[in-house]
């Protein structure tokens, strides 16, 4: 049986291995290559300029501004987003009243409840976005139309126009679109959790919030920590970029508060013309990306518990 078995492996990952570093390494590295260049992107001409951009960089007020943002997604969203997750799909699977038969049972409805909860997932970040941007008009949005409704209507915070509030918006509309998927992820891993254990510790007089903290989460601790890294590549990448780019006036505006480092590569590229700095930045995003999952997968490290 061990006869080839080497032979046998590489040659199933031979095909794979060149895909992956043509498409995912070699444009890694092209862009490491033309960070330390003045290409503009539409010319084919450009010259070496070495560490330029990279001190263009850190000199660059802008750029300090989109790292704060995209810094401040990467800590906040997984935060809310999983902490929202975890505590639908606790009460979806676990956190119903006691029934006649069952120790352990969801709240009423939990099915229809995990599809609602998963419907933005159906839709395209592009509509989530174009949705919210429309109820967060000032004037005649859902948002603001619903507190005159109830009485408020002295509070009319104009949302994607306020620096102080616009961040906090398109975050809010991330977490509405992506908690879903989530609240699906881990209320499958709870399925998966023998009911006697929880039937054991009730008998012991524990709580439902002990039963999460000392039974749940422990056993979900791997596809929390997955689920975490996932949710803050998100925060950094696609979802940030499309929602600010959609949303926000400028974009990025009012006065830079929504910029975040995707959305700035894609102007320093394709606005400015300046494809060189661009990737300098993206770079800096790729650096950011690798130190915040190595951070989670380091500091979420933990003996696996297993169970049958």
């Amino acid at each position: 049986m061990q006869h080839g078995k080497y032979r046998f492996i590489v040659g199933f990952l031979v095909l794979p291995l060149a895909l992956y570093s043509l498409f995912v390494i070699w444009p890694f590295v092209q862009s490491i290559y033309y960070s330390f260049t003045d290409w503009t992107g539409l010319s084919p001409d450009f010259k070496m300029v070495g560490f330029d951009n990279y001190k263009r960089m850190f000199d660059d007020d802008i750029f300090w501004k989109s790292l704060q943002h995209s810094l401040l997604f990467v800590l906040l969203l997984p935060l809310v987003t999983l902490g929202l997750a975890l505590f639908f799909a606790f009460m979806l699977n676990v956190g119903g009243r006691r029934r006649k038969g069952a120790a352990i049972t969801g709240v009423r409805g939990s099915g229809f409840y995990k599809i609602a909860y998963f419907f933005p997932q159906v839709l395209s970040i592009a509509i989530v976005a174009l949705l919210f941007q429309f109820a967060y008009n000032p004037n005649n949005g859902v948002i603001n139309s619903a507190l005159k409704g109830v009485g408020l209507g002295s509070v009319q915070p104009n949302w994607l126009g306020d620096p102080d509030l616009a961040l906090y918006c398109v975050m809010a509309v991330l977490v509405w679109s992506t908690v879903g998927f989530f609240v699906v992820l881990f209320s499958a891993g709870m399925a998966s959790i023998p009911r006697d254990f929880y039937e054991a510790a009730l008998l012991d007089g524990a709580s439902r919030f002990t039963t999460f903290f000392r039974i749940t989460l422990p056993l979900l601790w791997d596809t929390v920590q997955s689920g975490w890294v996932y949710m803050g590549i998100l925060a950094l990448g696609a979802e940030a970029f499309a929602s600010v780019q959609i949303m926000t006036v400028g974009p990025g505006g009012p006065d830079y508060s929504t910029t975040v480092l995707p959305l700035y590569v894609y102007q320093s590229a394709f606005r400015d013309g300046q494809a060189g700095y661009a990737t300098t930045i993206g770079v800096a995003l790729l650096v950011v990306t690798l130190l915040f999952a190595a951070v989670v997968m380091r500091l979420g490290r933990r003996e696996r518990l297993e169970f049958s």
